[in-house]
């Protein structure tokens, strides 16, 4: 026991040779760390259940209405790659500059990024609603549930461009340390979700009973209450960020350059990922309605499990800069191996979960038998995807958070990008294991990513690149 309890104490994270200044106590950085990062982990499992809840209070209606849901996941996701790239590009620079004090640098930072937001998220959630049946057909829609995903995926580009812009906001305040901001938005977002879900799906009281349309309408407005919120938490000026154009006098040509060089890696990065992720899906579509509407089930989980380690992964993205803002890899790399051991506990607690009660939480999504025993295989393999999973996302924070970009952008390419659709189109079609094989697949991929990142991690070369 003594020896498990040593591995959580900062004398066996780093080796003495590399401390180059005071070390707070384990108690100190453990409260810091869970300070930040128990927000982030609340934010992430709220926008995991945004989804989550359409596709719940959806169910009733059917698998078609469960896929048309579904199917609109990663098309949504490829039209926010660039939003999310650049989003990754002001909390790393935000977070150094954090950590050097320089405030009015940050809000440049701020105030740029969130410019080229409202630009870039209008143009891309207008092209997503103009051609939103081409996008749906890529993916993998077929006609038992194009109509109804082409209606859900018009009305959520709606509410896209306040997400977007909210979610640039939020980026800066948690490369701040802000992290509550985020989580206020997201439970504000969620109920609003919530409320309209129940009201417009099934026509509660004197409201038009919607279905499909109904759920896209919930989360629209939902993105809308969390851009006001995120709006409002940049206009205080006695806080680090304030976001103020009374003295803007256009782009700053040196803060965009310096958004650009981390942002356009992130990109890469985003590209290769959604590319990965929509070949995936659509490898799984082709499996029939039923199959997928399973499988859309059993993502659901995954990403709610995934939430748990994106929490740590965004507070250590904050703390790894901000260490290294002050010129302190020590602490950078202290603050990673953190936050690595509390995702290992936390990947091990998720697996038993997803164990013990699969059927369950299917049951929660759907009362199809039929999707039920298509995804109970997929699930046990889940329990075993999250004990990679949830420690390979908390190091790529680490990395991000270095603003070793590009080397993860490389890793999408290699795992998410070649691994992830190549082993499922084999395994589903021409070896002829449906479902299964699609999971095996996924399994692969984040086993690959959590070799190969922690690999990078241990050489700690992202403790010296300079932002």
């Amino acid at each position: 026991m003594k020896k498990i309890l040593q591995l959580f104490r900062w004398q066996s994270m780093i080796k003495p040779e590399e401390i180059v200044g005071e070390i707070p106590s384990n108690r100190e950085i453990y409260r810091k760390t869970f300070d930040i990062a128990w927000p982030s982990a609340v934010e992430s499992v709220l926008i995991a259940l945004i989804g989550a809840i359409d596709m719940m209070m959806v169910g009733s209606l059917g698998s078609a209405a469960i896929s048309a849901v579904g199917i609109t996941t990663q098309p949504k996701f490829i039209i926010l790659a660039t939003i999310l790239a650049l989003n990754t590009g002001v909390t790393v620079l935000v977070s150094r500059r954090k950590g050097e004090q320089r405030r009015d640098s940050a809000n440049n930072y701020l105030r740029q990024a969130v410019l080229m937001s409202v630009i870039l998220s209008f143009c891309l959630s207008c092209l997503g609603g103009l051609f939103a049946t081409q996008f749906l057909q890529f993916a993998g829609a077929n006609d038992e549930f194009l109509d109804l995903a082409v209606v859900y995926f018009r009305i959520i580009m709606v509410g896209n461009f306040f997400y977007c812009v909210g979610l640039t906001m939020t980026a800066a305040q948690r490369g701040a340390g802000n992290t509550k901001i985020s989580m206020i938005t997201n439970i504000a977002a969620n109920a609003v979700n919530l409320v309209f879900n129940a009201l417009l799906i099934n026509g509660l009281f004197f409201f038009p009973k919607l279905g499909v349309a109904g759920a896209a309408i919930a989360t629209a407005l939902g993105n809308f209450i969390s851009f006001l919120i995120a709006t409002y938490s940049v206009t205080r000026k006695d806080e680090f960020l304030y976001l103020s154009f009374s003295h803007f006098q256009g782009f700053d040509q040196q803060a965009l350059r310096d958004l650009t060089n981390i942002s356009s890696s992130a990109l890469v990065e985003q590209i290769f990922m959604r590319f990965g992720f929509l070949m995936y899906s659509k490898a799984v579509a082709g499996l029939g309605t039923v199959a997928f509407a399973a499988h859309q089930v059993c993502m659901q989980m995954m990403s709610i499990s995934f939430s748990f380690g994106d929490g740590l992964s965004i507070a250590n993205t904050s703390l790894v800069g901000q260490s290294l803002g002050r010129r302190r890899p020590d602490m950078a790399m202290i603050h990673g191996k953190v936050s690595q051991r509390l995702g290992m506990t936390m990947a091990v607690v998720v697996s038993l979960f997803i164990t013990l009660f699969r059927v369950p939480l299917m049951g929660m999504f759907t009362n199809e038998a039929e999707v039920i025993a298509a995804g109970s295989i997929p699930m046990m393999i889940l329990s075993v995807t999250v004990l990679f999973q949830i420690p390979q996302v908390i190091v790529i924070g680490s990395l991000r958070g270095a603003g070793d970009v590009k080397f993860v952008a490389m890793l999408m390419l290699i795992s998410v990008s070649i691994v992830r659709p190549g082993l499922a189109w084999l395994l589903c079609h021409p070896m002829g294991f449906g479902l299964v094989g699609a999971w095996v697949a996924l399994l692969m991929d984040q086993l690959t990513r959590n070799v190969i990142s922690s690999w990078r991690f241990r050489q700690a070369a992202w403790t010296r690149i300079q932002v």
